[in-house]
């Protein structure tokens, strides 16, 4: 559980690992070589065994690609990971190139030339991705080819074992509903759509279907398994063996078939001349040229399972309701040391997300960290999706901002939130940005709309008063949260890009404006809620959705710039931190108690 803050990766694995993989490509009659950052899950977090890209470079970000040819090699990262993949990746071996724009596929298009034969691994690539992959070689005069086994798996010696993390039941008190009934769920879908079966292969909709949860991967208690669910409810589950108990047989019951996770390719088979829902954003080009090869018909649209697990039921949100009042306590504890032991300058970004670790773990039932926490002070704290390490540490100056962005993960919930706090004294800057972050927090946090009203319609709620100054952010302003599942997940969003999933009762989302100023300081404002069911509103005509707090943590006072504030700010703020106080004060320490009366009383 504990994060490891040591820099891993690094130049030693390319300058050790490229010749052994170049081997193998000549060995294949290859010119190249795709390495995307993904396994045959898509997962956010990749089990060791599946790290190709940093094994054969060294660079641990967690977006990138490559592509390895037999005289060069270039390194594909976006804009989070500029610094990172120089420090960690040698330059006398990797150009590199930004993901952003044309990518990957431009440079294909630039620099492949006639006759060349590209491999890559089709359990690693979505069908859409690989079709631009596709026109962009064969347009240069190459050729696609797709390997039945990786090069970098035929190269890599100690490679570590594939988990074997054993399965868990979900409990009814936290499921709220029972497999049977959920499987039932999903096969009327199938049968509206007229599909025979769906193959379900993101491990976190197979979890949610069967109720059950796994180790596989950290920070989400996920195992790497896959499912065909077909239309009468019936489940053929492909899965290890070995991390199946004989409480996991019993709870899966006898609708649920176990298989082999290797025999997929053989179930998939067996699907000739059925129709088969499938997601080509969670399913590999693998899973669709095997489908297409066994002459089932594909059915291609969203994961079934993602928007009713999207929708969470009444015992799921009691659950994550009860996760996070837990989790409010360790953080009012941590958010107390930041206000008085870190104050003198002498801490730094790891011994702060270790404090706060410490007090997480003091609490009922943390099984992990929900990502690894984001821990910014003064200028790293500009960078959104920032990893502090060894060598990037920094302490926690006075006369500069401090951004913290943690989460764990509950048997009953999954949280995520992120606090910005002076230490010191702040300037009147960082006053003014944080007081604009905070009232596009409000605005987004207090909203009532229609049914039907997607999160890409409320996103410029919270980005009014930054654009009214001149100021914005790159980044999403929310996204779903599962309860002890993912901490990203879908298909709901709040953010620019166009999004036509309408947001629905139970859907959790977070809620987290920012700006960074670069090389100063970073402010972002998180905290997760909950979309209620339509609710009237006195003298309206329509019923409106609307959204339930689940985060309680005081937001740093001393950053607000009450002038900035309309009335009706204020006592969203007065009444946010009065909730706070009233839900966290009992639970905490006498000191801590005090502190927060103080922390939390009216502006």
């Amino acid at each position: 559980m504990i994060q490891n803050f040591n820099v891993q990766g690094g130049p030693k694995f390319g300058r050790d690992n490229l010749p052994k993989l170049r081997a193998v490509l000549t060995q294949m009659d290859l010119d190249g070589l795709l390495v995307p950052h993904e396994d045959e899950y898509q997962n956010e977090y990749l089990p060791d065994s599946n790290e190709r890209l940093m094994w054969v470079s060294g660079f641990t970000g967690s977006a990138g690609a490559a592509v390895v040819m037999t005289d060069r090699a270039i390194m594909f990262v976006d804009g989070r990971y500029t610094l990172q993949v120089r420090a960690q990746t040698d330059d006398s071996l990797f150009t590199y190139e930004s993901l952003e724009g044309g990518g990957v596929a431009t440079w294909l298009v630039n620099n492949v030339t006639a006759g060349q034969r590209i491999g890559y691994d089709p359990r690693l690539h979505s069908p859409d991705a690989l079709d631009k992959l596709r026109k962009a070689i064969e347009g240069a005069g190459g050729a696609l080819v797709a390997l039945d086994e990786n090069p970098i798996d035929a190269a890599w010696d100690d490679r570590p074992p594939v988990p074997m993390v054993q399965i868990t039941v979900q409990p009814m008190k936290f499921a709220g509903i029972s497999h049977h009934d959920k499987r039932a769920q999903i096969a009327q879908s199938l049968k509206k759509a007229k599909a025979d079966a769906a193959l379900i292969t993101a491990p976190a909709s197979v979890a949610w279907l069967l109720n059950i949860r796994g180790g596989d991967v950290m920070c989400s208690p996920l195992p790497l398994s896959s499912a065909v669910i077909y239309d009468d409810g019936k489940v053929d589950f492909y899965v290890h063996a070995q991390k199946v108990n004989d409480a996991v047989r019993a709870h899966l019951g006898n609708e649920v078939a176990l298989r082999e996770e290797d025999a997929l390719p053989d179930g998939l088979a067996e699907l000739s001349g059925k129709t088969v829902w499938i997601d080509p954003s969670t399913a590999s080009a693998f899973m669709f040229d095997t489908l297409g090869k066994a002459g089932a018909k594909i059915h291609r649209a969203m994961d079934p399972v993602m928007l009713p697990k999207a929708q969470k039921n009444e015992a799921e949100i009691a659950g994550t309701t009860q996760t996070h009042l837990r989790d409010g306590v360790a953080l009012a504890r941590f958010l107390h040391w930041l206000a008085t032991e870190a104050q003198n300058g002498e801490q730094d970004e790891i011994s702060a997300a270790q404090k706060l670790e410490e007090f997480r773990s003091l609490y009922k039932g943390l099984k992990d960290l929900s990502f690894e926490t984001i821990s910014g002070a003064g200028p790293n704290g500009a960078f959104p999706h920032y990893r502090v390490n060894t060598d990037s540490n920094l302490k926690l100056e006075r006369g500069s901002l401090f951004l913290i962005d943690s989460g764990g993960q509950y048997p009953d919930g999954t949280t995520d939130v992120t606090r910005t706090v002076a230490i010191g004294s702040p300037s009147a800057d960082m006053i003014q940005h944080f007081t604009l972050v905070l009232k596009g927090h409000i605005a987004l946090a207090a909203i009532r709309f229609p049914e039907g009203t997607s999160g890409h319609q409320l996103d410029a709620l919270a980005r009014m008063s930054l654009w009214n100054a001149g100021l914005d952010y790159d980044h999403g302003t929310g996204h779903g949260v599962g309860v002890y599942l993912g901490v990203h997940e879908g298909p709901q969003r709040i953010s620019k890009g166009p999004n036509a999933i309408a947001l629905k009762p139970g859907m959790i989302v977070s809620n987290e404006p920012g700006f960074y100023k670069s090389g100063g300081y970073g402010i972002r404002i998180e905290n997760l809620q909950y979309v209620h069911a339509p609710k009237p509103i006195k003298g309206g005509e329509r019923d409106m959705l609307g959204f339930i707090n689940l985060t309680f943590a005081p937001i740093d006072r001393t950053l607000v710039d009450v002038d900035l504030l309309s009335p009706a700010e204020r006592d969203w703020l007065n009444a946010y931190h009065a909730e706070v106080f009233e839900k966290i004060s009992p639970n905490v320490p006498d000191d801590v108690a005090e502190w927060l009366k103080e922390v939390c009383a009216p502006i």
